[in-house]
């Protein structure tokens, strides 16, 4: 294996030329593209990956995300497709479907000048018909989750037959979920000849066993992560429930004394309605993702640089490369998936020496993202109140009244001098004080009635959220107080459980996999939150035996959702999820063991006579906790 180390920018070295992007032979068309984005100059992964990719090179790259890979991969991928062949010529695997998504709409927009490609992204928990449609119609490049492209092979609907180019994309992600044989399988299903392209974090040794079997003389690029330090933004968040954000982004930007903002989402259709409902809110904004066309991009952009503009929603492929220094606000609108390209979404704030604010809005699932970019960035965000109406009002007066100085030496006043001394004097008694009170909440949209539902409404919020909190708070404090060996509560234990029962709060289900299958709690998770459409939240503890697992899930279940995880694979075998009824009846003692009992007690107490492997409640983003127990690969 050829080793290249880009540790330091590419071609850092003082007398060195700079490397622009038209250094890199692309062709013309996907040059256009990147050069439309506002890139000119290679990230280091970019610059070494891109010329081995298109001279035919299987690579290995050790990039973090937020490093330009997915350029780096995507720009050649599309270089090797050929539009007028209507099959998939080229796939990239993600671990998650948000990874999916994002890869996939960074590819359309690299494409946006080769005229007859087609992306897909296909991933679980969206349904099977508009994908297997798309894949149908020929779509040349495909970005999906092991999981649902298997199943997408095994219903026939997705051949790689003419696979020209795979890409493993976080590859230590995708195995440390479970994936191995999915991954395996894919690989199996290609062709022989084929360019590949694997991308991890790191580079264990099951992943160089991945590389050294399924690569030829690969090349491999390794660069440093990225520095995480943002000076002079001041970074903070506030917890947000999702259905609450528009109006909490409403209220932030009304507050805020940023000249401009820039609203991040994660996806092009998040910020499109975003964009949409701020300006039906009366607010200056605009939209670009990554199908806005280059001269409408320019058109906003200089919109926002003169000041016709005050808030830009974006997408993290559309804001890449975009410099306006009178954005003081940065605001999280989705939390992003990656501590990297949350470094990069807030540097577009305290620039040119300002001082800015970059604020995120996390849902109370979202705690596990969040303290992960505080350890990537070694600094922790500091926790704000989102304003209120009140705060709001308050707000808009204190600015009117700062401008009274400014309106006094303007200058023609006589006209509203003589209406207000014609009013105190036809109303006697008046408070003048309470006049000029009356005239500022007329002034700022307050008429009383409407103001005093909305603050009543918002409080009733406030006081759902403290309590959520509390709530939390309290039960990590128990947690922790108890330890990790200790029992959940008081209940009894089944004969021989291995471990404390669990108070659970929803439905258990029995799953066909366990200890003999090589199961792990990972890839159980991986499963069921990347097929069955199911988020952390919603995963309960974790029960795995020899032959079968168990798994609370907060939710009950629909047909067609079960149907989805049914087919997902983990260790190779699939789950075929139903719900759980309790182990059977023993038929007597077992030679060597004690004898078995009926499953007299708590149905969520481990069954008797099985061996149980317990996992504690999964965090949100992986399904675990990986500093409490992380599962051998």
């Amino acid at each position: 294996m050829t080793s290249v180390d880009t540790a330091a920018p590419a071609n850092s070295a003082p007398d060195a030329p700079t490397v622009s992007f038209a250094d890199l032979g692309l062709p013309a068309e996907l040059l256009s593209a990147v050069l439309d984005l506002g890139f000119t100059i290679p990230s280091s992964i970019q610059a070494e990956a891109i010329p081995a990719l298109l001279a035919g090179h299987d690579i290995t790259g050790v990039a973090q995300t937020g490093t330009g890979k997915t350029a780096a991969f995507g720009l050649p991928l599309l270089a090797a497709i050929d539009p007028d062949l209507h099959q998939t010529q080229a796939l990239v695997l993600a671990p998650t479907r948000e990874l999916a998504m994002q890869v996939a709409e960074a590819i359309e927009t690299f494409a946006k000048h080769l005229p007859g490609i087609e992306v897909v992204a296909v991933y679980g928990g969206s349904p099977y018909p508009p994908q297997a449609r798309a894949l149908s119609r020929g779509a040349q490049v495909v970005v999906g989750t092991p999981g649902r492209v298997i199943d997408h092979l095994e219903r026939g609907t997705l051949k790689l037959g003419a696979i020209r180019f795979l890409v493993l994309d976080e590859a230590d992600e995708m195995l440390r979920m479970g994936f191995a044989e999915d991954v395996e399988k894919v690989f199996g299903a290609a062709p022989v000849e084929r360019q590949v392209a694997l991308f991890s974090a790191t580079m264990p040794p099951q992943i160089r066993r991945v590389a050294a079997h399924h690569l030829r003389q690969p090349i491999e690029i390794a660069v440093s992560r990225q520095s995480s330090t943002v000076t002079g933004v001041t970074q903070q968040f506030a917890v947000v429930p999702f259905r609450h954000k528009i109006g909490s982004l409403t209220r932030v930007l009304a507050t805020s004394d940023a000249e401009a903002a820039i609203v991040f989402c994660r996806t092009r259709g998040a910020a499109e309605e975003v964009g949409s409902a701020l300006i039906e809110r009366g607010i200056s904004a605009a939209t670009i993702s990554g199908d806005v066309a280059q001269k409408d991009r320019e058109k906003i952009v200089e919109r926002l640089r003169a000041g016709a503009l005050d808030v830009l929603v974006a997408t993290d492929v559309a804001a890449r490369g975009l410099d306006v220094d009178r954005i003081g606000l940065v605001v999280n609108f989705d939390i992003p998936g990656e501590p990297e390209a949350y470094v990069h979404r807030i540097g577009r704030t305290g620039r040119a020496g300002r001082t800015g604010t970059a604020l995120s809005f996390v849902t109370p699932n979202e705690r596990g993202r969040l303290k992960q970019i505080e350890r990537t960035i070694r600094q922790q965000l500091v926790e704000i109140e989102i304003p209120s109406p009140a705060d709001v009002s308050a707000h808009k007066v204190r600015q009117t009244l700062a401008r009274i100085d400014e309106r006094r030496e303007a200058g023609r006043l006589s006209m509203y001098v003589d209406l207000v001394r014609e009013y105190l004097e036809t109303h006697e008694g008046t408070d003048p004080a309470e006049l000029a009170a009356i005239l500022a909440a007329l002034a700022v949209g307050d008429d009383g009635p409407k103001a005093r539902e909305e603050e009543a409404a918002f409080e009733a919020q406030r006081a759902e959220a403290r309590n959520e909190r509390k709530t939390r708070d309290a039960r990590d404090a128990n947690d922790r107080d108890r330890g990790p060996r200790e029992r959940r509560d008081d209940g009894p234990r089944s004969p021989r459980a291995g471990g404390a029962r669990r108070d659970v709060v929803g439905t258990r289900y029995r799953l066909s996999v366990g200890h003999t299958h090589g199961a792990q709690p990972s890839g159980i998770v991986g499963a069921l939150t990347n097929e069955g459409g199911l988020s952390g939240k919603d995963l309960g503890k974790i029960d795995i035996f020899p032959s079968f697992s168990l798994v609370d899930i907060a939710t009950p279940l629909d047909n067609e959702t079960i149907d989805r995880i049914s087919r997902a694979r983990v260790a190779g075998k699939a789950l075929r999820i139903k719900l759980d009824d309790g182990p059977a009846v023993s038929r007597g003692p077992r030679s060597g063991s004690a004898p078995s009992s009926t499953h007299s007690g708590p149905r969520n107490s481990a069954p008797s006579g099985r061996r149980e492997e317990r996992f504690e409640r999964p965090t949100e983003r992986t399904g675990y906790d990986r500093s409490e127990r992380t599962p051998r690969y």
